[in-house]
């Protein structure tokens, strides 16, 4: 064990721009049965200097990963979590009232986090954030968790349940081959997650189990704000005007010594530089923002060239803050951030993380804004 720790190199030399200058360098193994990831990032910059050429020529160039990360391999793309809703099955209660059933499976999966950078993760559904469960204020939601993993696991949903159905030990959680059934009203309205309560709770959510919860408003409960509350409403009219995406700023202690190695929203390091977020600059944008970073205290979300609006936690129909580019969440917090580009020329417009650090080892991408005409 000590001969590994002392072959692994720090955090900053993994995926930073240095590492890219150098033209690699060597990294162990993180176990004897996980492959070495400084041989594949090694290679991925020795291959010639067209491939550092083909990085993104921006504001930060070359200071971010080298090549791409096989996303059909993962089961999963960044760019696809972004919207990519899971409604569950819907039926109806004896009482009238509708009643929304997901799936839900604990595995286990090596997934890349980063160009040749390989994570044996626990997961939900195989996927790393789980899916964006998305449900309406009022209804009965019904989660049947069907464990597959190799280590005890549960579902902890910030919301409002009765403590059986917390997903703490002795309420909800299942070893391997189990099944639990979840069942609450889907309260309140807003932006919220879940993950898995295990102990050690830190390792169970450092290893990739958790996901965004959203709640829509009813716009029926909110006659005075009923406008704005459709607008949130999944299938409305006026919901359809809205470029909404999920982002879950997450990062990975690759080597075990409880700090992280890479930082990313939606797990990949540096997707976003690579394969920017296209907006449409006529209409306005909804970012669903959930922290769930181990390990450090605080994250944050910063928009160059524009401001927004924050609604905490999602859980109010105005803003909590108003007018600002920059935002801090701790571990567990989450918001919902409105803002448009209608008054902007089109563009290539950065967000990121405002911990410097955080940035370079992932946690950066861009908006692509244009003129949509299809």
């Amino acid at each position: 064990m000590q001969k590994w720790i002392a072959q692994r190199l720090s955090r900053r030399k993994v995926l930073s721009g240095s590492v890219a200058a150098a033209g690699g360098a060597t990294l162990a193994a993180f176990t004897t049965e996980r492959r070495a990831t400084a041989q594949a990032v090694h290679q991925s910059h020795a291959q010639s200097a067209n491939t550092a050429a083909a990085a993104p020529q921006h504001a930060h160039g070359p200071m971010i990963t080298v090549g791409d990360v096989d996303n059909s391999k993962n089961g999963f793309d960044p760019t696809a979590m972004l919207t990519d809703w899971e409604i569950g099955t819907v039926s109806q209660l004896p009482d009238g009232r509708t009643l929304r059933t997901f799936q839900i499976a604990g595995q286990d999966k090596e997934i890349e986090i980063a160009p040749g950078v390989f994570f044996p993760a626990w997961t939900y559904n195989g996927r790393v954030p789980g899916p964006t469960l998305r449900a309406t204020e009022g209804e009965r939601v019904r989660i049947v968790f069907q464990n597959g993993g190799s280590h005890p696991h549960s579902m902890h949903f910030h919301g409002i349940h009765s403590a059986r159905m917390d997903g703490v030990p002795g309420a909800g959680m299942i070893g391997p081959g189990e099944e639990f059934v979840y069942e609450f009203d889907a309260l309140p309205f807003g932006c919220h997650l879940y993950h898995c309560h295990a102990l050690p709770l830190k390792r169970h959510i450092h290893k990739g189990m958790y996901g965004a919860f959203i709640v829509d408003p009813d716009p029926a409960r909110h006659a005075e704000q009923a406008a704005a509350a459709r607008s949130r409403l999944l299938g409305t009219p006026e919901n359809k005007e809205w470029q909404e995406f999920v982002m879950v700023m997450n990062g990975f202690d690759t080597n075990f010594d409880n700090e992280n190695e890479t930082y990313a929203v939606n797990t990949v390091a540096h997707h976003f530089m690579k394969h920017p977020i296209r907006v449409d600059r006529r209409r306005p944008v909804r970012i669903y923002l959930v922290n769930i970073l181990e390990f450090d205290l605080i994250n944050s979300f910063h928009l160059h060239g524009n401001f927004f609006d924050y609604f905490d936690h999602g859980t109010t129909l105005t803003p909590t803050l108003k007018t600002i580019d920059t935002v801090m969440q701790c571990q567990a917090q989450r918001g919902i951030l409105e803002f448009s580009y209608r008054d902007h020329e089109a563009g290539s417009y950065m967000f990121h993380a405002h911990q410097s650090e955080f940035a370079e080892l992932g946690w950066m991408g861009m908006f692509d804004v244009r003129e949509v005409t299809s």
